[in-house]
């Protein structure tokens, strides 16, 4: 069993001549005091000041406990909560940076203010396309269908 704060060196590296020990676990931070690493131990610290200097400065304790209670949960959660295994200072920052940055939206394009009388003359136009269209849709689909008719008989009686 290894002491804590220790790397593991599991996979060697073979490269002709020469073994390189690889470590593992890099990504898992070490502990630095009890079962706490330093960064939540700093965040735990953060929340306990300043709950403190919320109950030493506001002579109301039910205030002091109405503002040191967010504050210090904020403060909690950037110590242990992980959203999608990534920790709560990543989502946070996402969370602030979308609110205070700006937004643009590309999809919405800006609309132009038509006349009614501008209008009639483009819906007249785009009814006759749709339907010389149609038209045109369905005297290709009665030829094609009249090939095929024509290329069965054809088959039927060459087959006779």
């Amino acid at each position: 069993m290894q002491a804590q704060g220790t790397m593991n060196y599991d996979i060697v590296i073979c490269n002709n001549t020469m073994q390189f020990r690889v470590p593992q676990f890099i990504d898992v931070e070490d502990k630095i005091i009890g079962s706490l690493t330093l960064k939540q131990f700093f965040y735990i610290l953060g929340a306990a000041g300043t709950a403190f200097l919320f109950f030493k400065f506001i002579p109301i304790k039910i205030v002091a406990f109405l503002l040191a209670a967010p504050v210090s949960g904020f403060f909690l959660a950037l110590a242990f909560v992980k959203i999608n295994e990534r920790p709560f200072m990543d989502f946070a920052e996402s969370f602030f940076s979308y609110l205070l940055r700006g937004k643009v939206y590309v999809w919405q394009q800006p609309k132009q203010n038509m006349a009614d009388e501008d209008l009639a003359p483009l819906i007249l136009e785009t009814t006759k396309d749709s339907v010389v269209e149609k038209a045109n849709r369905n005297k290709l689909h009665e030829i094609a269908f009249g090939l095929d008719v024509q290329k069965d008989n054809s088959q039927e009686e060459s087959s006779k």
